[in-house]
């Protein structure tokens, strides 16, 4: 008799790993949808809170994609794990701090013993050859599949035909012939395929949902590691680093200054954890310090944040500080001039 086969797809939320899944659904496989939460990927959060994000959908994509395909999702947290993977890529980084090509492979590794502890017959990825510079390409793909494990259980469906037949085209699970092409960075035939589906409403790509590959929060992040004086993080600071104007006057202490009413909201959340300011005699923001200041420098920085309040032109303007014992201090404080903000102080 035959046996339906069971598939598990890579769901990053993009247009490209719902085309996959969908090729194979059309073929009668069943599938389900994994994604790998690791930390970087939290678009979502930025879009809540930001109001020049305000049009953006303020939802997960990846469970989106997986509601609009009808199937289930397993989202699974691998934090911790990832660590490794960005602090000591094998094959490096791309332009900026995302280890593209080992975060591939350590991907389809963890599917790949998800399949075999779940009797799964095989996993199916959303890849293109030739759209990213390092895990998409034709010399890379094969290093994806021989080292996480997967081997000739890794199927890509939008570009399968211009790559070496895989287990489940021989064994007759899918049909080759209904498999697509696709190469290069061109967007046009998965625009077109997706018409041909009646799918109109999907992510964007750009790079996906991944904070590593944008250079301003690379640089953050890097300007975290460097003061810090050890390579290592944790999930606030990965949401931290998204969230505000980061300022570091010193080498001992930064400022993250929020920019509008969500990211104060947001803010407000980590006053226990962090000394913070904000002006009360004008409108103005909510500032975190992060670090250990003198009595000095934390006068400095409320003269900072006070330059970024609706007072910047005023002799004074009163700043409440409070310590993280909750101590609150009011003082009258000379903003900040402009010319005396440095440019090397703005990460």
């Amino acid at each position: 008799m035959n046996q339906q086969r069971k598939a598990v797809a890579l769901i990053s939320g993009g247009l490209d790993s719902l085309l996959s899944a969908r090729v194979v659904m059309e073929q009668g496989v069943h599938v389900e949808g994994i994604n790998f939460f690791t930390g970087f990927c939290v678009e979502g959060h930025t879009h809540a809170i930001r109001k020049r994000e305000r049009a953006r959908p303020k939802r997960n994509n990846a469970l989106w994609t997986a509601e609009q395909l009808g199937i289930k999702l397993h989202i699974i947290d691998i934090i911790e794990e990832y660590k490794d993977v960005l602090l000591h890529p094998r094959y490096g980084y791309g332009a900026h701090l995302n280890p593209c090509l080992d975060c591939k492979i350590f991907m389809v590794k963890k599917a790949a013993e998800w399949i075999e502890k779940n009797e799964f017959d095989f996993i199916v990825t959303g890849e293109v050859v030739g759209q990213r510079p390092m895990s998409q390409r034709k010399d890379t793909m094969p290093v994806v599949a021989q080292e996480s494990g997967a081997e000739d259980l890794l199927l890509r469906p939008l570009c399968a035909r211009n790559l070496p037949m895989t287990k489940p085209e021989r064994e007759g699970w899918i049909d080759r012939s209904k498999l697509h092409d696709f190469s290069g960075r061109t967007r046009k035939p998965q625009i077109e395929l997706a018409e041909k589906f009646g799918i109109t409403d999907f992510a964007q790509p750009a790079g996906g949902c991944c904070f590593l590959t944008d250079e301003q929060y690379s640089s953050k992040l890097s300007d975290l590691w460097k003061y810090r004086g050890e390579r290592r993080y944790d999930f606030d600071d990965i949401m931290l680093l998204k969230v505000g104007r980061h300022i570091r006057p010193a080498s001992n202490y930064k400022l993250i200054i929020a920019r509008e009413e969500g990211e104060v909201n947001f803010l407000q959340g980590y006053k226990k954890e962090y000394l913070s300011i904000k002006t009360i005699s004008h409108m103005g923001p909510l500032a975190l310090i992060d670090g250990k200041p003198s009595e000095e420098q934390v006068l400095e920085a409320a003269a900072i944040v006070a330059r970024f309040s609706k007072g910047k032109m005023e002799d004074r303007v009163e700043v409440e500080i409070t310590r993280q014992g909750g101590e609150v201090q009011h003082l009258l404080i000379k903003p900040l001039k402009p010319q005396e903000m440095k440019p090397e102080w703005m990460l």
